[in-house]
């Protein structure tokens, strides 16, 4: 958590006459904008109106959210979000630890003479004016709420605050079943439903929104899932073609890696994807106990993240990649 003299000299930057501006990731998912959104709401309550900025655009399950259709997202609206940034007095960086992960939104965010609060859970973070940085809580979500705590201002979480951190605790634990899910998790999750959210409606705004096409590209990828490494990893791809079939959309194949690793004796799942539009294969991984993917993503698939979830980018064909992978596999040991 922030230092008391660092909360100090936040508290004094949240003025109602600070230009403040929210910032999360690329490809923004349930906990980069529960946690955005969450902050804007309590903010709101504290008379400080930020502006919330996302690189591109975010799935449609997570646009119930209060205020969800407020966001600016730069690829629609540069302009916009350029001069938001340009006129900010201070800018909160949530959810992610590098200015290579907010795409065009970064070169901007490095000339910014804005100061930058620095809220996130991933390993390694940059430098920026203000830092919490913690790799064992699962959710920028709840470190959003121990910032709110740390102010002392619990009093200022309403509904819309309580919902949107909900929802990223909920979604950034896989429904609070991943080993970072602590107690003080839950008791967080018990204080923002006494707050007003509504865990059957998130759940059903969230995860009960599949449309026929996800569910076709789910059937497919299901029937040709891959077991290798004595039966510790599972693989699973998609290609470019097959998601023009079925008339893939953002937020599609979210939760898709998670089918892998749900596999009796599995470690870890990875998940292959060609990009809709560019050259290179996004790939999902999933993992169990201590199974380090970050340590694999970043050594050998240009990713990183969390030990149990990360990501990465290679630029080979779909099946050379998986062979790749299988190859580099194998050398691990779990």
């Amino acid at each position: 958590m922030f230092t008391g003299n660092q909360l100090s000299e936040i508290k004094k930057l949240l003025s109602p006459e600070k230009k403040v501006v929210i910032i999360t990731h690329y490809n923004p998912d349930g906990d980069a904008i529960g946690s955005a959104l969450g902050l804007k709401h309590f903010l709101n309550n504290m008379g400080v109106e930020p502006t919330v900025l996302v690189p591109n655009d975010f799935p449609k399950f997570l646009k119930w959210m209060p205020d969800a259709k407020k966001v600016v997202i730069a690829e629609y609206k540069r302009k916009t979000a350029g001069e938001a940034i340009y006129n900010a007095d201070v800018i909160f960086c949530l959810d992610f630890n590098a200015h290579n992960r907010i795409g065009i939104l970064g070169d901007w965010l490095m000339k910014s003479w804005a100061k930058k609060i620095l809220i996130d859970h991933h390993q390694q973070p940059e430098n920026f004016d203000f830092v919490y940085s913690d790799v064992t809580i699962p959710a920028t979500c709840q470190m959003v709420y121990h910032f709110i705590e740390a102010l002392g201002r619990e009093d200022l979480v309403d509904q819309n605050v309580a919902e949107c951190l909900y929802t990223g605790i909920m979604t950034d634990t896989g429904g609070f079943r991943f080993r970072s899910t602590s107690a003080t998790t839950h008791r967080i999750v018990a204080n923002l439903i006494e707050k007003g959210a509504d865990p059957a409606m998130i759940t059903s705004n969230t995860w009960d929104t599949n449309s026929v096409s996800r569910l076709h590209l789910l059937s497919l990828i299901l029937g040709r899932i891959e077991i290798v490494k004595e039966g510790k990893v599972a693989i699973l791809y998609l290609k470019r073609d097959e998601l023009k079939e079925f008339g893939f959309e953002k937020g599609d194949t979210e939760g898709f890696v998670n089918y892998g690793l749900s596999i009796a004796g599995t470690k870890m799942a990875a998940f292959f994807m060609e990009d809709l539009y560019e050259d290179f294969i996004k790939i999902s991984f999933r993992s169990k106990d201590d199974v380090d993917t970050n340590a694999f993503a970043r050594a050998h698939f240009n990713g990183g993240g969390h030990i149990n979830a990360s990501g990465g980018k290679y630029f080979k064909s779909i099946y050379e990649t998986i062979d790749d992978f299988k190859e580099k596999i194998e050398g691990e040991e779990f």
